[in-house]
């Protein structure tokens, strides 16, 4: 998990490069179809490709819809802001997941980690406020991929069970080309600049694989690490993540947060360790904790 935190923030670096000439359905394009020639060969040797049901080809390209939605947000706000402040934006996900749960799955969750949340979002917009002066509503985008990529995770939960991740995403990154690649085709020429794909020219080729290749790698991190540790376990590590965004962020693009984003930053972390810490509580209090939420997991460019 340490591994994923100190180089997921790489492949922002890289999207955020690539934002300067490539539009981001083709960034995504890209991102996901390595992703698919990564993973799918893996999951090949590894004896992991299983049969799928016409129910279970449905669900992967749900899930292939949320994390392209939620990816393209965060591409879209990569274009114009700094790392470190989308990323903690994007770090209200693990509130917005305990309310799902509740909402959706019907999960229990008590007053502290409602207050919590609260003080999460109270967080959030410290650091979202002067980003909206200086930026304008793209500042928002951070926001939008953490509902949507809280909603990925809601169907992972509801449809996951029995498969493994390795597998999961191979799939979906499969799904997710057969999302993109048909828009780009359709734009192609329309000046929708989103969506309408050019020919990547010299360094821009490297920015594109760089975006591919480590959401691949951490991924596996990811996978790695939740196979020999509960999400609860290792979540408070993710944190880290702000801490390698900024100094990333500081070296390539020499952008530095504020004062108030540092504060925003701070209660972020804090509200979502509290709430980490009370999921790890549950079991002596929840007798059936197996319908609880995982407290955080990884962002869309890692999964």
């Amino acid at each position: 998990m340490i591994g994923f935190s100190l180089i997921a923030p790489g492949m922002d670096a890289f999207a955020k490069l690539a934002g300067a000439a490539i539009p981001v359905g083709e960034t995504l394009a890209f991102r996901f179809g390595i992703q698919a020639l990564l993973l799918l060969p893996l999951a090949l040797a590894l004896g992991l490709i299983t049969r799928q049901s016409p129910n279970a080809v449905l669900w992967h390209f749900i899930r292939a819809a949320l994390i392209l939605l939620a990816t393209g947000f965060f591409f879209t706000a990569l274009k114009v802001m700094p790392i470190a402040d989308a990323i903690a934006i994007f770090f209200v996900e693990p509130f917005i997941l305990t309310l799902f749960g509740a909402v959706f799955l019907g999960e229990t969750i008590g007053w502290r980690r409602v207050l919590a949340c609260a003080i999460g979002f109270a967080g959030a917009m410290l650091v979202i406020r002067p980003s909206f002066a200086a930026f304008g509503p793209v500042a928002l985008f951070p926001l939008g991929t953490a509902v949507t990529f809280a909603l990925y995770m809601i169907v992972n939960r509801r449809t996951a069970r029995d498969q493994h991740p390795v597998e999961i995403q191979a799939w979906t990154a499969l799904a997710a080309c057969a999302l993109i690649l048909p828009l780009l085709i359709a734009f192609q020429g329309s000046g929708f600049q989103p969506l309408d794909p050019v020919m990547p020219e010299g360094r821009y080729w490297f920015y594109l694989a760089g975006v591919g290749v480590i959401a691949s790698i951490s991924h596996l991190c990811v996978s790695g690490a939740l196979r020999f540790a509960p999400a609860s376990t290792v979540a408070p590590l993710q944190y880290l993540e702000i801490i390698a965004a900024t100094g990333l962020g500081y070296m390539i693009f020499a952008d530095l947060p504020d004062t108030q984003t540092f504060v925003g930053i701070a209660i972020i972390i804090s509200s979502g360790l509290f709430v980490i810490w009370r999921e790890n509580k549950a079991p002596d209090m929840d007798p059936t904790p197996a319908t609880r939420a995982a407290p955080t997991s990884p962002r869309p460019g890692k999964i």
